[in-house]
């Protein structure tokens, strides 16, 4: 059967031979797990995803959720698909066996979930979100806060948001103006508005859980003076049953160009004065809690982009393979018979160009899901210590180079289809525009970049930087034992000594105050540095299928040449091309920071 959500075969590899997978069950929290159970969870994941997920992942797109008397109406579904995903145990699988989880490493259970992504990213959303904000009470909440809604949510009767955004401000959270009254009896009422709430309405659960973003009456300005509030749309009575509806209302729904099956919503709290939330952690500390969210968000979006990407590029990858038409340019002879396209050269770069975007990418999801459960279950503290500062590092990258380039890689998708794939009558168009939200939420490529040079690089004085340096360091010397590898080496270590150079330079000026005229170009940074990393990447995986030829496998020797060969691509194609960027970095162009109003 031919793979539709993502390549097994791909996935076998990068869990398996690059990843190592299985190395993980030596530790005490996986101990009961081996690469048969990671396989069974795999594989019910894949059967899920296929019966529940994909068959209305178009109506998700062609029907959106309905705004009626006050409340989102959708399609009837969602609701046994997300129940499916729920009594399969997916909403708790990296959770231990005390609170009902399959106690799956972090790596395992990203990977059940890619399936999901793959089969209908809108649908996926709703437990990726109550996943999220669930961890969020688990690790800061009160006990009563953990039995009133932590404990529902783990058992998939309560779902969940993330409400940061509001119509004035954007992404600038230092301007919002929700504000928290304490109510004197320990709650709080709150009064603002919200929108592009993912999730904010919909009939899928008993409860939704809104972890709020606002401000005490005594706040600091700016972020220093947010706090964050659980806000039911339900209150909830001591005995745990649902009490009266808080003052939470539905103001509207966005139309979306994509994502369509998800609700994205207009919130009013307080509209009546009686908005009740309760405050998680300590006062003004509210964003600094939002962040484990908004980083687990963030992971969740690229490999969201990613496993968008993946699809389009099975999809056209299938269809050239079974779509006759031309000959080759040396075909004279009109009676002949038509070729499939995947034989034309142009769209083999398509195709390969697709391969190494997506499957790199891919790569870069796992190594960063895999680096979560060295920061929890590392031997060492020094081990857990290194996980969190590369994770750190490179969650900014995680997040925007898929949805930059893996949305590339559905462009392409459609380009591989011709007029049939500008068309609604085949999957790619859709997976273009479900993808183009990814480069915007949870942190924009500008914001990530920011994020990225501005803070990210120096975070921990540099340790996460210097720990990548050497990893990639260390790629480059054991790819010197292959002498086929020698040439994408020799462009990667090309490429990152350059970077180390342009990155002194920068943070030097950042040192020297010069702040607006060096993170102005942030954007072109972050793509090199995604480059460079992706590089990375695809240098291991190209050693791994070195090792792979190497063990003399017949039946995986095309899909180890095919590694070899999207590695090359991308080491001698697309790393290269990154001197560009360079060139302007060095020469601290300022032709966008001095473009004025006017001019345009």
């Amino acid at each position: 059967m031919t793979d539709t959500l993502l390549d097994s075969r791909n996935l076998a590899f990068e869990l398996y031979e690059v990843l190592n997978a299985e190395e993980l069950t030596q530790r005490e929290r996986f101990a009961d797990h081996n690469r048969e159970t990671f396989d069974a969870a795999l594989a019910t994941a894949r059967q899920i995803a296929e019966k529940y997920f994909a068959p209305h992942n178009r109506k998700n797109d062609e029907n959106e959720p309905e705004f009626v008397d006050g409340s989102a109406v959708l399609i009837p579904e969602v609701k046994p698909a997300v129940d499916a995903f729920i009594e399969a145990g997916f909403q708790n699988a990296g959770r231990s066996y005390e609170q009902g989880g399959m106690q799956l490493p972090n790596l395992i259970s990203r990977a059940c979930f890619a399936h999901f992504q793959s089969a209908n990213i809108a649908t996926s959303s709703y437990p990726m979100l109550t996943m999220g904000a669930s961890n969020l009470i688990g690790t800061f909440g009160t006990e009563d806060q953990k039995k009133r809604f932590f404990e529902p949510m783990l058992e998939g009767r309560f779902f969940g948001t993330m409400a940061l955004t509001e119509p004035h401000a954007g992404s600038s959270l230092s301007d919002l103006r929700t504000r928290a009254e304490p109510a004197g009896d320990g709650t709080y009422r709150i009064k603002g508005n919200k929108i592009f709430i993912s999730g904010g309405d919909h009939p899928l659960s008993e409860n939704i859980v809104h972890m709020v973003l606002a401000k005490l009456p005594d706040a600091p300005p700016g972020v220093k003076g947010i706090s964050l509030f659980i806000v039911p749309k339900f209150l909830v009575n001591d005995d745990g049953s649902l009490g009266a509806r808080n003052d939470v209302t539905l103001a509207g729904l966005f139309h979306k160009m994509g994502w369509r099956g998800t609700t994205s919503t207009a919130l009013n709290f307080g509209d009546n004065d009686n908005c009740v939330g309760y405050l998680v952690g300590e006062p003004h500390k509210g964003l600094s809690y939002m962040f484990q969210m908004m980083n687990e968000a963030r992971i969740g979006v690229g490999m969201g982009a990613i496993m968008l990407g993946y699809a389009g590029y099975l999809y056209s990858l299938n269809y050239a393979r079974e779509r006759p038409q031309g000959r080759h340019p040396d075909g004279k002879d009109p009676t002949s018979p038509q070729v499939p396209i995947v034989e034309h050269a142009d769209v083999r770069r398509m195709l390969l160009t697709q391969k190494a975007y997506v499957e790199g990418a891919f790569d870069l999801g796992l190594f960063c899901a895999r680096l979560v459960d060295d920061g929890k279950t590392g031997s060492t503290d020094e081990q857990r210590q290194l996980a969190h500062e590369l994770l750190d590092l490179l969650t900014p990258i995680v997040k925007s180079w898929p949805s930059e380039f893996c949305l590339k890689a559905n462009e392409l998708a459609i380009q591989i289809l011709g007029g049939h794939g500008y068309t609604r009558e085949y999957p790619v168009e859709q997976y273009y525009r479900d993808n183009r939200l990814n480069p915007i939420h949870e942190g924009t490529h500008g914001i990530q970049s920011l994020d990225l040079l501005a803070r990210k690089l120096t975070q921990n004085k540099g340790a996460g930087l210097r720990q990548l340096n050497g990893l990639i360091q260390d790629s480059i010397q054991r790819a010197a034992e292959y002498p086929g590898l020698q040439e994408l080496r020799s462009a990667l270590e090309q490429l990152t000594q350059r970077l180390q150079s342009v990155t002194a330079a920068l943070l030097g000026d950042l040192g020297a105050g010069k702040v607006n005229e060096t993170l102005a170009n942030s954007a072109l940074y972050m793509k090199v540095f995604g480059h460079a990393v992706v590089g990375w990447r695809w240098l291991e995986q190209a050693i791994r299928a070195e090792e792979g030829l190497a063990r003399g496998n017949a039946a995986d020797e095309a899909f180890y040449r095919g590694k070899l060969q999207a590695a090359r691509y991308f080491l001698t194609w697309e790393v290269p091309a990154c001197n560009h960027e360079l060139n302007l970095l060095e020469a601290r162009d300022q032709t966008c920071m001095e473009m004025q109003d006017s001019w345009f």
